[in-house]
Formats: C-alpha cells, structure tokens, sequence
C-alpha cells in the first residue's frame, strides 16, 4: 500500500525545454536591454509587435525604438532603483513601427546580471487581433459558398431571362426595343459581377513553389508607381534574410497589387505615403481547421498607409463580400484577399488608426529552401 502511495505522489519529470522556446510561447513581447540601454535579446511577440527580426532588433538602442518621452524609459529606471518589479497599465505607444496601441508594460531586473532588466509588453487589444484573424478566414469561407449558388441559382436563369428578351425585341416597336435592351444590358450586368465571383468557387489545388516576396513587392510597386500611385511617396522596410513564401507567384502578385491600390486610393493628394516592409516573426502558428496540426506562419508582410483610416463601423465586416467605402466600388476585392490568403494557409489582419492604416498577411515559408 505504501509503495502504491508513492507512486501515486511521484511528479511526472519536466521535459528539457530551452527558455527561449518558453518565452516565444508568450503572446507578450520580451525585451532584455543592457545598462547602456541596448537591446540583447527579443522574444516573438516582440518581434511581432515591432514588425522587425531578432537580428534587427538585437544591438539597437532602447530609444531608438521607443519614443524618448516613453513612460516605459521611467518604469526601466524606477525598477533599477527599486531593484524590483514595476508594472503600469493603460500606457500609449505610438511608433512608425507599432502605430498608436495601449499597453500594459512589466519591468523588471535580471539578479544576475546587475544593471540589465526585463521588459515585458502586453498589448490590450490582442483579443480583438485574434477576432480579426477568424473573421477574415470565415469571409473567406462565406464568399466561396457564395460564388457557387451565385453561379447556379442566378447565372444560369439570367440567360434564359437576356434570350427572351432578344426574342421581343424583334417583333417589339421601337419605344418598346428601348426597354428590351434596357433588360439585355442589365442581365449582362449582373452577370458580368457573377463572372468575377466565380473565382471564390475554384477548388482546384493552388500550385505553389518558392517565392521570393519582395520581388513581389517591387513588381507591384513598379506597377502602382507607373499607373495609378504616380503620386504616392513608397518607403520600403526589408528584412534582407527573409527566407521565400511557399505561394503562387501570380496570386501573391494579386493580394498585394489589391492592398496597394486600396491604400493608395485612401492616402492624401498630397504627401501620401505607402510603407512596404517584410520581417521573420517565430511564434505566429495558425490551428488547420479539422486536424491537431498547427502551421507556422514567421513571414510578415505590411502595406501601411497615411490615410485617414477605415470608419469604425466597417472594420468587423471589412473582409465580407460588397463591403466598401468606395462609390464605384464592388467590395469585392478584399474578399478576393482573403480569400487567397487563406488558400495559402495564411491569416491577413488589420490595425486602422488616423493616419495609419495597416494591412498584416502572415504566410508560411519554404522549408529547407537554399537558393532564395
């Protein structure tokens, strides 16, 4: 009996897990600055938050990546002082990188190695970043279930509908043919709009490859700079060890040539902007629907722009079909972005501020890729 007791009470032992596997676990954002004030080490989330690798991150300044008037700068020298933890909720961090979030920000010393401390950040709205992610994959979904009744129950009566009115309007007068063609003009309308929904119902597997993404991104900005973007100042913020997309060139092509045009139609006549940049993020997996298996997903592409930003109440639907701010518009083309986005099992997310507005697609790479 004493012998089954203690088994019953032995602790299964720990697995040899490295702390940094633990630490880009962590939805918060981990930096460990030196007492120069160096950055030494960035987790995941921070690599996330700030849109830039480890390798970019590691070696800068603290306050070349914050604001020099940061409450974060004081809560760091509190905590040295203190040698304790110090924490504050509900602080502004407003960056180029970052755009305008609230934050909760935990500092604290590292005992074994003086003068060096921990900052952890917690962005409050990542609950609303998740909704956004979900959102995005069921407009996906909804849009693709969509096309296919669209195709069948509209496409096909419409046809009957065009044939018959020809068949009058060769026996009709001549104030009557006015409203026969009046009838033909608007069926090819409308099915001209269900020939574009159509490409949301094509199941067939998406051939993909290694794709070098910023080749991508400067064919599309070749394009929008010699067509409908001549006026718009492009910045671009590369990550140059990017590794390459497992995509479909041409698809990619189509994603961001959509959130390029959008967002150079939403900047300013005068002193737009549009900022292109690309960074490795590690802990970013997304769960495939049906199955245990979980992709990771490290590239991160941004296209930013100086726009007023989108209306508030069109952010939760922004990706639904027929959803836009535009008079002439569809709104089908950030549907067709979702879309394609998750055939290649990434995520898209957005984060609209005044003066910045900024699309996130999330993609899976090429593993075991040499020739980038």
């Amino acid at each position: 009996m004493a012998k089954k007791l203690a088994l019953l009470r032995r602790k299964p032992s720990a697995p040899n897990i490295e702390s940094s596997a633990i630490l880009n676990a962590l939805a918060s954002a981990v930096i460990v600055v030196d007492e120069e004030g160096v950055i030494h080490y960035v987790n995941s989330g921070a690599e996330h938050l700030f849109e830039s690798s480890a390798a970019h991150l590691c070696g800068m300044a603290l306050s070349d990546l914050l604001p020099h008037d940061s409450p974060i700068f004081s809560l760091v020298l509190q905590s040295l002082t203190s040698e304790s933890m110090v924490s504050e909720y509900g602080i502004t961090l407003d960056t180029p990188r970052t755009g305008h979030r609230v934050i909760n920000v935990q500092v604290s010393t590292l005992p074994e190695v003086p003068g060096w401390v921990v900052i952890a950040i917690n962005e409050q709205s990542i609950a609303l970043k998740i909704g956004q992610q979900l959102s995005s994959r069921n407009a996906a979904r909804s849009v693709t279930g969509m096309a296919a009744v669209l195709a069948h129950e509209i496409k096909n009566p419409l046809s009957g509908i065009r044939g018959a009115a020809q068949l009058l309007e060769q026996n009709a007068e001549p104030e009557d043919q006015t409203l026969t063609r009046l009838i033909c003009d608007e069926a090819d309308r409308i099915v001209a709009l269900v020939d574009r929904m159509e490409v949301f119902s094509d199941e067939r597997p998406l051939d993909r490859g290694p794709v070098n993404i910023h080749r991508v991104l400067e064919h599309v900005r070749r394009v929008a700079e010699n067509g409908f973007a001549r006026r718009v100042r492009f910045h671009e913020h590369y990550d140059p060890s990017l590794p390459a997309v497992l995509g479909n060139r041409d698809q990619l092509v189509q994603v961001f040539l959509n959130l390029i045009k959008n967002a150079a139609e939403a900047v300013p006549e005068d002193g737009g902007e549009i900022v292109l940049s690309t960074a490795y993020q590690h802990g970013v997996r997304l769960a495939v629907p049906g199955s245990d298996m979980r992709v990771h997903l490290p590239l991160l592409v941004s296209v930013t722009d100086n726009g007023p930003g989108i209306p508030e109440d069109l952010r939760p639907h922004l990706f639904d079909p027929f959803v836009t701010t535009k008079a002439s518009g569809t709104g089908l083309g950030l549907a067709l972005v979702a879309k394609i986005v998750g055939d290649h099992g990434g995520i898209i997310e957005v984060d609209s501020q005044p003066r910045r507005t900024s699309f996130k697609v999330m993609l899976p790479m090429v593993q075991n890729e040499d020739n980038y």
